[in-house]
């Protein structure tokens, strides 16, 4: 499993690093191209699995929970089709977040090393904690200049892109969590897939002076999970926190860093039209839950007038975080669509 997952994370590097910056609606296609090659190698059985209509209620119906799922998850694929599925994945995404989203789903294998220690345990743990249960839904025709979606999605891991003519995208819902968020056992002791979300979070609320502050903190507990947890769709959050305006032009580039974290997940080119609609839109503001110290339960919000960003630590003695990137209007193409059924309806 680690061999094959080193190869598709070398693999899709190199596919990225080639793919036009300029252009964004070569996302469309390559993400059309290569779907459409992992449907030809699929067997009847498993493209049943795999394929929905694209009107199909089960594309909004997102989660982060090992739970079960709908969609062809990798654990009943051949090597080529597992293979495939990265490529596709790495079509959406960029280095960072592919190797995020890699790394996520590894640290299954952790916590089945964790959680299984006790022999008579360790079945039931498995077919909770495996890093093959990752699940691939295409949703309509994958088409070059067509309409369609897919999602890939697990356990601490949900993409979802929705595609309209093969060239307007949108990429939200993007969930990505971690559990532990520090391991702190074996050979990959010290590692934090989403340690730099938090230090950033951390880095901004520490330099706020008293009454910034003041009106940053929103709620002495921080909630237990983040307040839109798994949302079909989601609304700006009241109070809305410290607005960008109110910050110095060095806490406002570490806002800027820590938004441009959740945004460079995703390809270059898409990452730019998130980041420019966000500059376009302001304010942005700002919002912290919870203790400023590392180790303790804490919570952050960013959001601005198209944009919700959630990251949540309080779980596991905060070592379990949560984050997404939202969009009001965006999440799963609502946005595209709605302009593109008004077009329908005039003609």
């Amino acid at each position: 499993m680690i061999r094959r997952s080193l190869t598709v994370l070398l693999c899709s590097s190199a596919l990225l690093f080639t793919a036009p910056r300029s252009q964004a609606h070569e996302a469309g296609k390559q993400m059309a191209e290569v779907a459409t090659l992992l449907l030809s190698v699929l067997t009847p059985e498993q493209k049943a699995k795999a394929t929905f209509a694209f009107e199909d209620e089960e594309r909004v119906n997102w989660h982060f929970i090992p739970r079960e799922r709908k969609g062809l998850p990798l654990k009943e694929m051949t090597p080529q089709q597992e293979l495939l599925s990265h490529a596709l994945l790495n079509t959406g995404l960029g280095f960072r977040g592919a190797a995020k989203a890699a790394t996520i789903m590894s640290l299954e294998e952790v916590l089945y090393q964790i959680e299984g220690a006790d022999e008579a345990k360790r079945a039931t743990v498995r077919l909770k904690r495996d890093p093959e249960q990752y699940f691939v839904s295409i949703f309509g025709t994958p088409d070059a200049k067509g309409t369609w979606g897919w999602r890939i999605e697990g356990h601490h891991l949900s993409l979802n892109f929705t595609i309209k003519d093969g060239n307007l995208l949108r990429a939200t819902p993007t969930f990505m969590g971690t559990n532990p968020g520090e391991v702190r056992q074996g050979n990959l002791s010290g590692l934090r897939v989403l340690g730099k979300e938090e230090d950033l979070g951390r880095e901004l609320v520490k330099s706020l002076d008293e009454a910034q502050f003041k009106t940053a903190f929103v709620e002495t507990v921080a909630p237990k999970e983040m307040i839109t947890a798994a949302e079909k769709r989601v609304n700006p959050l009241k109070p809305d926190g410290l607005s960008d305006a109110e910050l110095k032009p060095e806490q406002k580039a570490k806002l800027h860093e820590i938004i441009r974290e959740y945004t460079d997940r995703l390809r270059p080119e898409i990452a730019a039209e998130t980041w420019a609609d966000i500059e376009k839109n302001g304010p942005v503001f700002f919002a912290w839950a919870g203790s400023k110290e590392r180790g303790e339960p804490h919570y952050y919000r960013i959001q601005g007038k198209t944009f919700l960003i959630e990251y949540d630590n309080v779980q596991n003695e905060a070592n379990h975080p949560h984050s997404v990137f939202r969009s009001f209007e965006g999440d799963f193409g609502r946005d595209i669509l709605a302009e593109h059924a008004k077009e329908a309806h005039g003609k």
